[in-house]
């Protein structure tokens, strides 16, 4: 992890000590879809419901990794808030841990019905 580029959107944060780390204070959307078409491997997004939330409403994410603990808390903030439109989504893989923890991976489906190109 320490290796890898990394980017951090922040309205406040002004500088980043990580290494191989920069902050970008400006479109989510712009940003992002410049670093797809850069060459490399997939870009991962680590953040919270807000952040996932954008890259949602921006129709950014390629594919959809959902890990569902078997624990129920009552209360967060939803993953999904504020579309314009429904998303549907193609089941890639699920795999179950001991733990009970479950995986699915998705991926988006166009609207003509195919599955979205990386």
């Amino acid at each position: 992890m320490n290796e890898i580029p990394k980017v951090i959107f922040s309205k406040t944060l002004k500088e980043a000590n990580w290494n191989r780390s920069r902050v970008v204070s400006g479109d989510i959307k712009e940003e992002v879809s410049r670093l797809k078409q850069q060459p490399g491997n997939y870009i991962l997004a680590h953040g919270g419901a807000r952040f996932a939330q954008s890259l949602s409403r921006f129709d950014l994410i390629d594919e959809y990794r959902l890990i569902i603990h078997p624990v129920v808390l009552g209360k967060g903030q939803p993953l999904f808030k504020n579309l314009a439109d429904m998303i549907n989504l193609k089941l890639l893989n699920t795999r179950v841990f001991h733990t009970g923890v479950v995986l699915h991976t998705y991926q988006p489906v166009r609207k003509g019905g195919s599955p979205q190109e990386n």
